[in-house]
């Protein structure tokens, strides 16, 4: 089963603007990979970085029902949070940020596949040597062939 790791800006997209394509067609491919991750078909994975991220979102709404969602699909991950920290030097030294870098190398300790809506993180990841595979959901979901 594929371990899927989506990235903070991924589960922030159903509330994002959804009068324009893009965001909506993003915000229906995450719905989407999340039907199939309940159905059984993926296996999602949570990192520290995600309950730091979201715990910064001002908006008190969106920040309950992300760290709600999380809080049901974290499956106890072990990782090394040592090395992470260390690959997440390298990737900054790359010109990743730094929340960009550390979910990149907790992505590539626990994933196999990285989703995000990031362009500009997804364009880095591209060009970057990684052990987990880099993705946009709307890429993921034609990938993968889900309907």
């Amino acid at each position: 089963m594929k371990r899927l790791y989506l990235d903070v800006c991924t589960y922030c997209r159903p509330f994002d603007d959804q009068n324009f394509l893009r965001i909506r067609l993003e915000t229906d491919a995450f719905y989407l990979i999340t039907q199939y991750i309940k159905n059984g078909h993926y296996q999602t994975v949570v990192s520290p970085v995600h309950f730091k991220e979201v715990g910064a979102i001002t908006s008190l709404k969106k920040r309950f029902k992300i760290k709600s969602l999380l809080n049901k699909i974290d499956t106890g991950t072990i990782y090394d949070t040592n090395k992470a920290r260390q690959r997440a030097d390298e990737l900054h030294a790359l010109n990743f940020g730094i929340a960009d870098a550390a979910h990149v190398a907790y992505a590539e300790q626990i994933a196999d596949v990285f989703i995000t809506c990031d362009d500009k993180l997804l364009k880095k990841c591209k060009k970057t040597p990684l052990t987990v595979v880099a993705m946009a959901p709307i890429e993921f979901i034609m990938s993968e062939g889900l309907q």
